[in-house]
C-alpha cells in the first residue's frame, strides 16, 4: 500500500496536546482580581480572546462588516423596474409595427395601448390576451412572464431563476407536482405523520431543485422558511405602491404557471412551521444597483442571518451559551476558521468546567474551591513581589503546619494532620504488619512527626462591601487583598483560624469560593457595628488563638442594627449608630482583640472616627493606597505574628 502525507486542513490537529486553560485561568483570575464576578470575567475572555485566539468581538465586528455590505449591495425594486423595462420596450415596438397600417384596427390598437394602466401589474393583465404584430413586442412580453416566473420561484427556491431559463411546460409541470408534494409532505409533519424514508424519498424524485441536499425535513424548511420570511420583509420594504404593485405581479405570474394555490400552502405552512422567524418588517439597502426578487431575497436572508449570528455572538441574554451559536451560519458568514475559533472558545468554556475550575449553579457561573486556591495564590504572589522587590525578604513558611520544633517522638497519623511523615516507623509499620514477601501501606501505618505547639491567632478580616466601594474603585482591591491574606494564613499558617466578613448594610461571612464570585453591594450603608458582631463570635470559638480584627473600609459607619435586628440607615450618620458601633469596639477591646484599620478614603469624617476607634483599642490605623492594599493587609498580619513569637518566647 502507498501513503501519501500532507498538510493537515481538516480544522484543530487532532494529534495536538491536551487543551491547557491555566492561561485562560489567569485572565479570568486577573478580572476577578479587579473585582469583576467570574461570569463578567468569563464573558470578557470570550469577547477578547486568548493567546491569539479571536474572541467574539472581533467575529461580531467582521459580521457586522458583511451586514453592511450586503445591504449596500443594490435596491429591491430592480424585478418592477425590469418588468417596467420590458413593456415599454414591447409598448414602443408594438407602436412601430402598427403606425404604417392605415387600418382602423391599428388605430384602435393605438388606442388600447395608449389607454393602459400606469399599474404595470394591471398593463401585464390587459395584454394577456392582446394580438401582438410585433415579433419583438411579442418576445419582450413573453420575457415579463418568463422573468416572473423564475424570479418569484427564486425567491422561495434559491437557484431557480437560472434553473428554469427557458423553461418549456413540462418543466413547469413538474415543478407544480414538487412543490405540491412538498406542502403534502408538511402537512403530514404538522400531523406528526412524516418519516425519514418520506423525505428520502421526495428527494430522491425532486433532489435537483435543491442542490443544497438537506439531510432531512427540518434542514429543508429551515431553509426554505428563512428565505420565505425574508422575501416578506422585501415586501414590507416597498413603498406602498410598490409593494401592491410587486405582489398583483407575483400573483399573476403564479396564477398563470398553475401555481397560485400550491405557493399559498407553501407559505402558511412553512410559518407554521418557524413562527420563531421574523415574518415582516422594514430592511434598509443602500445601494443603487436595481437587485431582481431573487437576488434581492437572498441579500435580506444573508442580512437577517448575519443579525441572527450577531445576536449569538453577543451572548446578551439570559442563558446565553456558545452552544448556541450556529457553526453553519459563522462558516458561511466568515469561513471555517471563524468556526474554528469559536470552537476553540467554546473548548475554554467547556474545559474550565470539566478541569474543575468552573460550574453553574443556579443559572449562575462559579469558580470553584480549586480555582479559588489558585486565585488567593496568584494575589499574594503579587504581594510578595512588591514586598521582596523592596528588599524584605521571602515570607514564605517551610515548616507550614500546626506544630513549632520536633520533640524526637512520633505519633500515629489522624485525619487532619499536617506534620511531616515519619518515613522510617511508618515503613517499619508496614513490614511488622505484612510480614515477608511484598509490603503494602495501609492507613494504620502512617506516623508523623511530633511536634512542639506553636502561638495561633484568630483572625476576622472585615471587608466593605458597600456601593461606594464601587463608586471609588476600591472594591477590586479589597477582594484580591482578602483572598491574598485567605491564602497565606490557610497555606503558610494553618493554626491560625481566619474568617472573612463582608458588610455593606448588614454584615455576613463570606467564604473564599463566594468572595471570588462576589460583587459589590448596591445599597446604602456601612454596618461596621454588625461586623464587629460576627468578628467577636468568631474570636469565641478560638479562644486559644491571639485575636486579631483587621477592618478595610472606605467609610464611617452609617448604618446600625435596629432592636429587631433590622439595618438602620442614616447619613449624615446618626449619633446612635456611632454610639452603638463604638460599644462593639470596647467588647471587642475587653476581648483583648487588637483592630486594625486600613482607610481607603481620608475624608475628615471618616478619619476623626477611626482616630476614636483606635484611641479606644489600641489598634493602629493605616491608609493606603487601593493598589498598596494587600502589601499593607499582609505585612501587618506578618509583624503582628512576629510580635506574638517574640512575647512567647520572652
Amino acid at each position: 500500500m502507498a501513503f501519501k502525507y500532507g498538510a493537515w486542513h481538516g480544522g484543530p490537529d487532532p494529534l495536538e496536546p491536551p487543551f491547557d486553560v491555566r492561561q485562560a485561568l489567569d485572565e479570568i483570575g486577573d478580572d476577578v482580581l479587579a473585582g469583576a464576578s467570574p461570569s463578567e470575567a468569563l464573558r470578557r475572555l470570550l469577547q477578547q480572546g486568548s493567546d491569539g485566539l479571536r474572541g467574539l468581538d472581533e467575529l461580531r465586528r467582521k459580521v457586522r462588516q458583511q451586514a453592511r455590505q450586503a445591504r449596500r449591495r443594490g435596491r429591491l425594486d430592480g424585478t418592477l423596474e425590469q418588468v417596467r423595462e420590458l413593456l415599454d420596450r414591447a409598448l414602443a415596438a408594438e407602436k412601430r409595427a402598427l403606425f404604417p397600417d392605415p387600418d382602423d384596427a391599428a388605430r384602435f390598437a393605438e388606442a388600447q395601448l395608449d389607454n393602459l394602466p400606469n399599474d404595470p401589474a394591471r398593463a401585464v393583465r390587459e395584454l394577456s390576451e392582446y394580438p401582438w404584430r410585433s415579433d419583438e413586442a411579442r418576445q419582450a412580453y413573453a420575457e415579463i412572464q418568463d422573468l416572473l416566473r423564475r424570479e418569484v420561484l427564486d425567491s422561495q427556491f434559491r437557484g431557480m431563476r437560472d434553473a428554469l431559463r427557458g423553461a418549456t411546460p413540462e418543466d413547469m409541470a413538474r415543478v407544480r407536482e414538487m412543490v405540491a408534494a412538498l406542502n403534502d409532505m408538511l402537512e403530514a409533519d404538522a400531523r406528526g405523520q412524516h418519516t425519514q424514508e418520506q423525505f428520502d424519498r421526495f428527494m430522491e424524485r425532486y433532489g435537483e431543485f435543491f442542490p443544497e441536499r438537506p439531510a432531512d425535513l427540518a434542514e429543508l424548511v429551515d431553509a426554505l422558511a428563512r428565505r420565505a420570511a425574508a422575501q416578506q420583509r422585501l415586501l414590507d420594504s416597498l413603498s406602498e405602491e410598490q409593494r401592491q404593485e410587486l405582489s398583483d405581479l407575483m400573483a399573476g405570474a403564479m396564477g398563470d404557471a398553475g401555481l397560485a394555490n400550491e405557493m399559498a400552502r407553501l407559505q402558511q405552512g412553512l410559518r407554521s412551521a418557524r413562527p420563531d422567524l421574523r415574518w415582516g418588517g422594514r430592511e434598509r439597502m443602500d445601494g443603487d444597483r436595481p437587485l431582481g426578487l431573487g437576488d434581492a431575497t437572498g441579500a435580506l436572508q444573508e442580512i437577517a442571518d448575519l443579525d441572527e449570528l450577531d445576536a449569538m455572538l453577543d451572548q446578551d441574554y439570559p442563558g446565553a451559551s456558545l452552544d448556541d451559536i450556529d457553526p453553519e451560519l459563522v462558516e458561511r458568514a466568515l469561513g471555517r476558521q471563524a468556526v474554528d475559533d469559536v470552537e476553540a472558545l467554546r473548548r475554554i468554556e467547556r474545559e474550565l468546567q470539566r478541569q474543575g475550575y468552573l460550574n453553574r449553579s443556579g443559572g449562575q457561573l462559579q469558580l470553584t474551591a480549586q480555582a479559588v486556591r489558585r486565585l488567593g495564590a496568584t494575589a499574594l504572589r503579587r504581594v510578595f513581589s512588591v514586598l521582596e522587590s523592596r528588599g524584605r525578604g521571602t515570607h514564605d513558611v517551610r515548616s507550614a503546619g500546626a506544630a513549632g520544633e520536633p520533640t524526637g517522638s512520633s505519633r500515629g497519623w489522624e485525619y487532619g494532620d499536617e506534620q511531616p511523615l515519619e518515613v522510617v516507623r511508618t515503613v517499619r509499620n508496614a513490614v511488622l504488619r505484612s510480614g515477608p514477601g511484598r509490603v503494602r501501606l495501609q492507613v494504620e501505618d502512617f506516623e508523623v512527626v511530633e511536634t512542639e505547639r506553636r502561638t495561633s491567632a484568630t483572625v476576622a478580616l472585615l471587608v466593605d462591601l458597600s456601593y461606594s466601594m464601587a463608586l471609588r474603585g476600591t472594591w477590586g482591591a479589597a477582594k484580591s487583598t482578602a483572598l491574598a491574606l485567605h491564602s497565606l494564613v490557610t497555606t503558610s499558617f494553618p493554626q491560625d483560624k481566619i474568617e472573612i466578613i463582608g458588610f455593606s448594610n448588614y454584615a455576613r461571612v463570606i467564604s473564599p469560593t463566594e468572595l471570588a464570585g462576589l460583587s459589590w453591594d448596591m445599597v446604602q450603608g456601612t454596618n461596621l457595628q454588625h461586623a464587629l458582631m460576627l468578628a467577636r463570635r468568631h474570636l469565641d470559638r478560638y479562644r486559644d488563638g491571639e485575636p486579631v480584627i483587621l477592618v478595610v473600609t472606605d467609610g464611617e459607619p452609617t448604618a446600625h442594627l435596629s432592636r429587631d435586628g433590622r439595618p438602620e440607615f442614616a447619613w449624615p450618620p446618626l449619633p446612635e449608630t456611632l454610639a452603638v458601633t463604638l460599644a462593639e469596639v470596647e467588647r471587642c477591646t475587653r476581648r483583648g482583640a487588637t483592630i486594625n484599620v486600613f482607610m481607603l478614603d481620608e475624608e475628615p469624617s471618616l478619619v476623626r472616627f477611626v482616630e476614636e476607634l483606635a484611641r479606644r483599642n489600641g489598634g493602629r490605623v493605616f491608609s493606603p493606597r487601593p493598589e498598596k492594599l494587600g502589601e499593607y493587609v499582609v505585612s501587618d498580619y506578618l509583624r503582628s505574628r512576629r510580635g506574638r513569637r517574640g512575647r512567647r518566647s520572652a
